[in-house]
């Protein structure tokens, strides 16, 4: 951000503007256990900059989410929002939790408690949350139902990412891989890279990872040579089957023991020689210690920062052409924006129509990306900075607030 500041000649004040968080809020959560005994969770809601809407971002439940990690990823919604060009803000919410040794009875009480602690910040025109890192349409019900309860009226467009009878939009599920998939065939284009039967690895097998696999496959025509989860890989050169692969997942838990693959770490996936990278797990994986290895064409970031810029300066030497994760993982947000839209008029669309906004948003949203690019002569991650800051700071212009 301090690089295009400095590029785009912005003043001294509204260049700190946006390196701040316009609001912080850490709560305090209470919440009963299923033994009767209470236990304390640290939670957080930081709305970074809302000169273009509402804030709008995930809540994280992670045993080591922190107030740095949530500001930081404040930071990427405000420039992920105004990157695809959509009329939203950035935010983010968090609790230090670990899930996974939670019910479900204790999964409801902390949402509902985690609602009641920011709900003064909440609302359709202040701050709308959604799911993230091991949180998922249910919770975000409860959250919801706790939100209606408190303010005493339905209030569906307050929360997204809701599964789809209390409001949830059609295409959602997918649409964090589908809008990466969409700009790695953009890429592609630009590149003459004819995507039909060439390979991809995917680290980090989640719900963005799933379905990189499975579109990746459909719509792009790449072959799945490699998965990885927290507790290890897979890997077969001749290929494979991305919906025997996410069946195997959702049934097991783990890639562990996939029938005719090769166990693979995480470090060897990132660096095998494959036409499009998906790093769709967690921050700092690709860095200056193993830049120089990863052999990629396209590096489609699902994750959140999951390469540090000393790497980036690496790669882009290298011409690995990296669509950086505000942009390549921006499609969960926009269909979480055409959930409040369709909220507010009640109204609904099919899921076509869902995906045929997704894909202009999506690919309009790089061609703008690219163009900077071609013009300033930086690499693709700044490309982007370039046009979210410039975004972002003339809404902080026109309102008169620098």
């Amino acid at each position: 951000m301090d690089v295009a500041a400095d590029r785009l000649g912005l003043d001294i004040a509204t260049h700190d503007l946006l390196r701040w968080p316009q609001q912080e809020l850490r709560v305090t959560l209470p919440v009963q256990m299923d033994d009767g005994k209470v236990q304390i969770f640290h939670a957080y809601r930081v709305q970074y900059n809302t000169a273009r809407g509402p804030a709008k971002g995930g809540i994280r439940w992670h045993p080591e989410e922190t107030i740095d990690t949530i500001r930081a990823l404040a930071a990427w919604m405000t420039w992920k929002t105004a990157v695809v060009d959509i009329p939203l803000g950035g935010g983010k919410g968090g609790v230090t939790c670990n899930p996974k040794w939670m019910s479900e009875a204790e999964k409801q009480r902390l949402a509902r408690a985690y609602i009641r602690g920011v709900a003064s910040t909440l609302g359709v025109s202040k701050d709308v949350p959604a799911p993230d890192v091991y949180t998922t349409p249910q919770i975000m019900a409860w959250m919801m139902d706790e939100y209606e309860t408190l303010v005493g009226h339905h209030h569906p467009g307050v929360i997204t990412g809701k599964p789809i009878p209390l409001g949830g939009s059609e295409g959602r599920g997918d649409s964090t891989a589908r809008g990466g998939v969409y700009v790695t065939r953009e890429a592609a284009k630009l590149l003459n890279i004819n995507l039909r039967d060439k390979t991809m690895a995917i680290q980090g097998f989640g719900n963005a990872g799933q379905y990189a696999a499975l579109l990746g496959n459909e719509i792009l025509g790449l072959k799945l040579i490699a998965a990885s989860d927290s507790q290890g890989g897979i890997y077969n050169g001749k290929g494979l089957d991305p919906k025997k692969v996410v069946e195997y997942k959702l049934k097991t838990g783990s890639l562990q023991g996939f029938p005719g693959a090769d166990n693979i770490k995480n470090e060897e996936l990132l660096e095998l020689d494959v036409t499009v990278l998906f790093p769709s797990a967690l921050e700092n994986v690709i860095t200056a210690a193993n830049a120089d290895r990863i052999r990629c064409k396209i590096s489609c970031e699902l994750a959140n920062g999951p390469t540090t810029p000393e790497a980036d300066e690496i790669l882009h030497q290298n011409k690995v052409f990296v669509l950086p994760d505000f942009l390549a993982n921006a499609g969960g947000v926009t269909v979480s924006y055409f959930e409040q839209v369709q909220n507010t008029y009640n109204f609904y669309w099919p899921l076509q129509e869902v995906q045929e906004r997704l894909d202009q948003k999506m690919t309009q949203a790089f061609h703008g990306v690219y163009q900077m690019y071609l013009r300033e002569k930086v690499n693709i991650r700044q490309a982007a900075y370039l046009v979210s800051v410039a975004r972002v700071a003339e809404a902080c212009k026109l309102r008169g607030w620098v």
